[in-house]
């Protein structure tokens, strides 16, 4: 978890996400890429595959260089090995190629999140990595200079297709001196009892070598609602939870749990794709 992609559009989420990352990595050596997808137009785009100089496309490199120089001066990036890039990409895809094409352990976004007809149709890009990311994406929604994980929730089911994605977290857990709470919530559409659910657990992390954590069982209306509400009661620093990446017709008429929560949590919120 050492190399950390940060998109920025130079907005002050994304700057939020990069003091986050910068405390991570000076905490245990990381390193930092900077990436900012320059999104042309169509024509413009195709100007620059065949070597064109057109000068507005100059204007929006330059001033976009300009921006990118002025962030690598903040006092917190002090220390810190950083490597910047600027794409000719859309910015899902260019996000999720250059993550792939430098090998990073996790993505730290920015996001002020969605809401209503806004988040049914459109959806943000931040929830378009989240669905599609190999590493996990940690999503922050306000400024934490002094970002510390001393509680971090994870959510799940506790099945077998979690349990790469757990390895992962338990890695993180590591990294960031965390207490894993670890746990399940318990609807109305999908109960068990607490018999059930606790030999679910016990048996899911006997496999593993992890101390400082506990487990719970949480009942609530729906998943979402019972992962924000547990969190809040344990005055959680960090939430977690795993995502199908699930697209196309599914996605759009079931929903993404994960998604949701990305969308309607104020604390940060990480996800692992199973």
């Amino acid at each position: 978890m050492k190399r950390i992609l940060v998109p920025t559009d130079f907005s002050t989420h994304a700057e939020h996400a990069l003091k986050v990352a910068a405390k991570i990595a000076k905490d245990n050596n990381g390193e930092i890429f900077i990436v900012h997808m320059l999104e042309l137009p169509s024509q413009m785009a195709d100007a620059v595959s065949s070597g064109a100089a057109i000068p507005e496309i100059m204007l929006f490199l330059n001033k976009a260089h300009e921006r990118l120089e002025e962030l690598l001066t903040r006092d917190y990036l002090t220390g810190i090995k950083v490597t910047e890039a600027i794409k000719y990409e859309r910015a899902f895809e260019g996000i999720i190629k250059h993550s792939e094409d430098y090998d990073i352990d996790m993505v730290v976004m920015g996001s002020h999140g969605a809401s209503g007809f806004k988040e049914l149709l459109v959806g943000s890009t931040t929830e378009k990595i989240v669905r599609n990311s190999e590493a996990p994406v940690l999503v922050i929604k306000n400024d934490s200079p002094n970002f510390n994980a001393n509680r971090f929730v994870f959510a799940s089911d506790f099945s077998e297709e979690t349990r790469s994605s757990f390895e992962k977290v338990m890695k993180l857990a590591k990294m960031l001196g965390s207490h894993l709470d670890l746990v399940m919530i318990n609807t109305p559409n999908s109960f068990k009892t607490s018999h059930q659910a606790q030999k679910t657990m016990k048996d899911f992390v006997s496999s593993y070598s992890i101390d400082n954590y506990s487990l719970h069982i949480y009942n609530d209306s729906n998943i979402e609602t019972g992962i924000l509400n547990f969190s809040n009661s344990v005055n959680a620093d960090l939430v977690g939870m795993c995502t199908h990446g699930r697209t196309s017709l599914y996605h759009f008429f079931n929903g993404s749990i994960s998604e949701g929560l990305v969308n309607h949590a104020s604390k940060p919120v990480i996800t692992f794709k199973i």
